[in-house]
């Protein structure tokens, strides 16, 4: 029998780092965690990360499976990871409306983030919240305890530099002696300008903190905190806020796709030649009625190393929740809440699934019926790739 391997897309990331592997290592000084990405997302679904031969119960087609590296940053290892967070968070989430909010620093502070990122992208998370959970409380706006599902991202279209914190945010928020939800109108519970101003005095001040006991490696053209401080100050630091709309599914599912997202999927990705690769890219400096969607061209090296610029310190959560939202308060104010609100909660459809079960369930099809009778099931034959 003929073996068969099945291959989505025509050109991947993998196949762009894989033509980078020896520039990268050559050129940039990559960290552990880069490198052990790099090797992950390379060898994903290949001979070099072993597998096994399945056959066909009744007409013997044999077909082979590789092994998925299950690295955060792959672009292939999302899917189920993301419908089994989507359906965990429906049980967490709170129905009624939300904002879609986003906080995002100027340009001026990305050298710094980027090489202390573990503790710079823990301010953004703190200063973000600390700033929803102000005004949240502020007597003047809403005057109540709001909450927060938080993502970060720290790329842009064109796998530019560019950390920045999605927020999901339930629209209102309970009184203080937990005995009322507090609606909030429905434009968002405080002017976006004034939360700019006050995310920019927060992470400042956070910034400082760390610049004075020493806690961050500066770039060289970083010449004292004044002069930083002024320069940030002198901008207008703009935040991002409009209604997720949709109704409940449509926010999960849109949450799902901010939380699981890597820096660039393979469909995007058109060709590979002369090393260089195309690809699509949305351009958001039009109005929103007007995205659309333009081709890029950058050298294999130069993509990889935009690519790599992404991944995460090792073990760094890039999702947190907030508030009344936090783990610790699910089973009190979250549940005083939902009580309240009066409406009806979801359940979860996939927890205790495995990633077999969870794709037949998604798709309709039983992933392991034979693709050609119809009729057999594909089984495990024999181990016959040895990892490399």
């Amino acid at each position: 029998m003929d073996i068969i391997i099945n291959q989505r897309h025509a050109v991947e990331v993998a196949d762009v780092l894989k033509l980078s592997q020896q520039g990268l290592k050559t050129k940039y000084n990559l960290c552990s965690t880069q490198q052990n990405a790099l090797d992950a997302l390379i060898r994903c679904r290949t001979r070099q990360n072993g597998g096994h031969l399945n056959s066909c119960t009744k007409c013997g087609h044999k077909e082979q499976s590789y092994n998925s590296c299950r690295d955060r940053h792959c672009p292939k290892c999302q899917f189920i990871k993301q419908e089994q967070w989507v359906d965990k968070l429906k049980s967490r989430l709170m129905p009624g409306r939300y904002f879609h909010v986003v906080f995002t620093i100027p340009h001026q502070l990305n050298p710094i983030f980027y090489i202390n990122q573990r503790k710079c992208y823990k301010i953004l998370f703190s200063s973000a919240w600390e700033t929803l959970k102000k005004a949240g409380n502020n007597s003047g706006f809403l005057g109540a305890q709001v909450g927060a599902v938080a993502v970060l991202h720290t790329w842009g279209q064109t796998l530019s530099y560019h950390p920045h914190i999605h927020m999901l945010v339930p629209a209102g928020g309970l009184s203080e002696d937990g005995m009322e939800w507090v609606q909030a109108s429905r434009k968002f519970f405080v002017p976006v300008k004034a939360l700019s101003a006050m995310f920019r005095g927060i992470m400042i001040r956070q910034l400082k903190d760390l610049i004075e006991t020493n806690e961050l490696k500066m770039p060289d053209s970083f010449n004292d905190f004044v002069t930083l401080k002024t320069e940030l100050y002198a901008k207008n630091w703009n935040v991002y806020c409009k209604k997720a709309l949709g109704g409940m599914n449509s926010v999960l599912q849109y949450l799902g796709q901010y939380t699981h997202r890597v820096a660039i999927s393979n469909s995007r990705l058109l060709a590979i030649q002369n090393a260089k690769v195309s690809f699509r890219y949305r351009d958001y400096r039009l109005e929103q009625s007007r995205y659309q969607h333009k081709i890029m061209e950058l050298d294999t090296l130069e993509f990889s190393r935009r690519f790599l610029q992404h991944i995460l310190p090792s073990g760094f959560y890039k999702i947190r929740y907030y508030g009344i939202l936090a783990t610790v308060n699910i089973t009190t104010k979250r549940e005083q809440s939902i009580a309240l609100i009066g409406e009806t909660m979801w359940l979860s459809q996939l927890e205790g699934l495995n990633a077999y079960e969870v794709l037949r369930l998604l798709t309709g099809k039983d992933p392991a019926r034979c693709p050609i009778c119809k009729e057999g099931f594909m089984r495990r034959y024999k181990n016959l790739i040895q990892k490399e």
